[in-house]
């Protein structure tokens, strides 16, 4: 049981001291470059998504004739 204690005891002051949290405006500045991010990806992703789509179903519908 002291092991624990001690642990706990060891992260809540690493936590406190000797880690380094980001500022709000840093917070706020990373996560608008996540928001872009994510944005492009997922428009890349839906326009390899259509043109996939219309080059399979032609090809199917070619082939189905």
């Amino acid at each position: 049981m002291d092991n624990i204690k001690t642990y706990l005891q060891a992260s809540y002051e690493e936590l406190t001291t000797k880690v380094t949290w980001p500022t709000w405006k840093e917070l706020q500045a990373n996560a608008a470059v996540v928001a872009i991010a994510a944005f492009i990806i997922a428009m890349i992703i839906g326009l390899m998504d259509m043109l996939s789509n219309v080059l399979f179903s032609d090809i199917i519908y070619n082939l189905a004739k």
